[in-house]
């Protein structure tokens, strides 16, 4: 499991101008099973993604297709979860 971040850069006020794209990149992954939660940090830090079911150099791709990085809106870090532990409800985590 992976938790991407995307961190607003310093061209954060160009977001509007390109959000319909990220809507809609986002869906795609989410559609194909690997975006599974997606969401605002607060306050006005950027998102995260928690991606499912690829690999480190296969996320790398998908997140470089994303409008808001390809035109420098954020910063995006990737950091791998190992998995151990979860509540019963998440425990398809685990497989």
């Amino acid at each position: 499991m992976f938790i991407v971040k995307l961190k607003f850069s310093d061209n954060k006020s160009l977001a509007k101008d390109y959000m319909e794209g990220h809507k809609a990149w986002l869906q795609t992954w989410f559609d194909k099973g690997v975006f599974i939660l997606s969401g605002s940090i607060k306050p006005s830090g950027g998102g995260a993604i928690i991606a499912i079911g690829v690999g480190q150099m296969e996320l790398e791709s998908i997140i470089a297709e994303d409008p808001f990085v390809i035109e420098g809106v954020v910063k995006p870090e990737i950091t791998e979860l190992a998995v151990s532990k979860s509540d019963e409800r998440l425990s398809f985590l685990l497989e």
